[in-house]
């Protein structure tokens, strides 16, 4: 197994903005070159993390996509991954070989999802569907809209067509509106134009002060007094802290309860993930996801080196970075209106201090980027380490945003 490199991952989303899969790849980088072990090392290497032999698969209703060589094709780390939840890109000049396509029809027809890169629409022939059930369709940037339609035109009923990359959301609903599943490059990072509302909602306002309260460790008595002039609020911190398995043994009825079970620190936690689902400005459900994936990951790498006490910091460092973007203010502003403790103001305005580095990590592990390398050797984490938090991470999201 490949221990010197780092795994990538990039979202798909569907037309309605929906976060449907991962694609997960090893950084490219231009001192070595993938081989076919590694790409079969990283299925094994992913199905060891996100499939459990208890819980089965972590990542929910997500789809994985990832790189298949032909070489790979019968490994036994593929039948260790969920067929249905599984999508394999290929080659198409690797389909051109009999038995490549035997195999990769064999597959098809135990639930695998197959992409197929780098083909020519129009000589794929009629029974495309028996061996693809994608098709990536490269766009070259000029005119994404006329590319799209194009392939529309094409499209078989049963193909699903994945385009990318599509660097912007004027593209992205071009493809949307041809019923495309755009693949995304880096639109999780950027938010959606044309949503005018700015700023805080009266919900986000009732959270900020709770998260105010919860440092000042106010009464419960009188969180619970805020709280209940938002009930769906209560509602919804209620079903968060029952979701993410906590394990709490029976179901948490109040505020009062899970404070008494939990601790003021844990529900600061919840608090922050709240402010940030409850923002509805440019608001884009991979955006969010982002952020919750961020913040477990900041925490996760920071975790050996800093300590259990500074989880919580982390965590917010972590989330908080994207919230400029969730709530469509300057990062400034956004700091003038919350009390956060100086080291957590410092990562997020400059990457420095005591969280910095691991709020940069994190982030580089959402861009194939070098930086990833030097960060993780600067900290003294190993490849093998950031990978594991990068996949608990993207586990851990799944379960709170479900």
């Amino acid at each position: 197994m490949h221990h010197t490199n780092f795994i990538v991952r990039e979202p798909l989303l569907d037309p309605k903005q929906r976060v449907i899969g991962y694609e997960l790849s090893w950084q490219q980088n231009a001192q070595q070159n993938i081989r076919d072990a590694d790409l079969e090392a990283l299925v094994g290497f992913v199905a060891e993390h996100v499939n459990d032999e208890e819980r089965g698969w972590l990542l929910r209703d997500k789809i994985l996509f990832l790189d298949a060589v032909p070489a790979m094709l019968s490994t036994d780390a593929l039948f260790a991954l969920p067929p249905e939840r599984t999508v394999l890109t290929m080659k198409a000049t690797d389909l051109a070989n009999a038995d490549v396509l035997a195999a990769v029809q064999g597959l098809r027809a135990g639930g695998v999802g197959i992409s197929i890169r780098g083909s020519d629409i129009g000589h794929l022939g009629a029974n495309l569907h028996q061996s693809a059930s994608y098709l990536e369709v490269q766009f070259s940037g000029s005119d994404v809209g006329a590319q799209a339609r194009a392939y529309a035109a094409a499209k078989q009923s049963s193909v699903r067509m994945v385009g990318r990359p599509v660097s912007t959301w004027a593209d992205f609903d071009a493809c949307a509106a041809l019923g495309l599943d755009a693949f995304v490059g880096k639109l999780h990072l950027t938010p959606r134009p044309g949503v005018p509302v700015k700023g805080m909602n009266p919900a986000q306002g009732i959270i900020l002060q709770l998260m105010q309260m919860v440092q000042a460790n106010e009464d419960i008595n009188k969180l619970e007094n805020v709280l209940k002039r938002d009930p769906a609020l209560s509602y919804k911190l209620l079903r968060f802290i029952n979701s993410a398995g906590f394990g709490a043994t029976r179901e948490i009825q109040s505020l009062k309860q899970a404070i008494s079970m939990l601790g003021y620190a844990p529900l600061y936690r919840w608090l922050v993930l709240l402010l940030a689902t409850a923002s509805t400005s440019g608001y884009s459900p991979v955006l969010m996801e982002t952020a919750v994936v961020r913040g477990r990951l900041t925490e996760l790498l920071g975790a050996t080196e800093l300590g259990r006490g500074e989880s919580e910091n982390l965590f917010v460092a972590g989330m908080f970075s994207l919230l400029d973007r969730l709530l469509g203010l300057p990062m400034k502003e956004v700091l003038d209106t919350i009390q956060l403790p100086d080291e957590v103001v410092r990562a997020l305005l400059t990457r420095a201090g005591k969280y910095g580095p691991y709020l940069a990590l994190a982030e580089a592990c959402e861009l194939n980027s070098n930086l990833v390398a030097s960060l993780a050797r600067m900290l003294n984490i190993t490849p093998l380490e950031v990978n594991k938090a990068h996949l608990s991470a993207l586990a851990w999201a799944q379960s709170v945003s479900a």
